[in-house]
């Protein structure tokens, strides 16, 4: 009997299961949208919600929270300072969208993706051209003398 036993175990042990939550929560909030099996995308949810809520709080004590959940400095300032920010919603921060079956065990797959993604993406974006125009006008100055 499986009484109150909660979360997949994708026949993995402990810490390779956690290894493997952590990676993909890792890739989610690096590139903001991945693809991956649907159990795995619904227990990568679960995870990535919590941190997210813990980003829109914004304490200290959150980000030591996120940082002992994802030890990467550099996920954990974007979490807490682009992403986080932009979300205006409560909560359902995510959704998860089967897209196909793959091709050599037709497993189900699916998109895990922010439900904000193209707000999240166009806030990320719009930061790139500005240094691309700054290059350009001081390459402009610097031809100009």
């Amino acid at each position: 009997m499986r009484h109150r036993v909660a979360g997949k175990a994708f026949h993995r042990n402990a810490n390779h299961r956690k290894a493997l939550l952590r990676n993909l929560v890792t890739s989610l909030f690096d590139h903001l949208k991945i693809e991956t099996t649907v159990a795995k995308a619904k227990e990568t949810r679960k995870i990535a919600e919590r941190l997210i809520t813990l980003g829109k709080k914004g304490d200290l004590a959150s980000r030591r929270l996120a940082l002992s959940r994802i030890p990467n400095n550099k996920i954990v300032s974007k979490l807490f300072n682009e992403i986080a920010p932009n979300i205006k919603r409560d909560s359902g921060y995510l959704r998860v969208l089967k897209t196909r079956f793959r091709a050599g065990d037709n497993s189900s797959m699916a998109i895990l993706e922010f439900v904000d993604y193209d707000t999240l993406v166009g806030s990320t974006a719009e930061e790139k051209p500005k240094k691309e125009k700054k290059a350009k006008k001081e390459k402009e100055e610097t031809e100009e003398k």
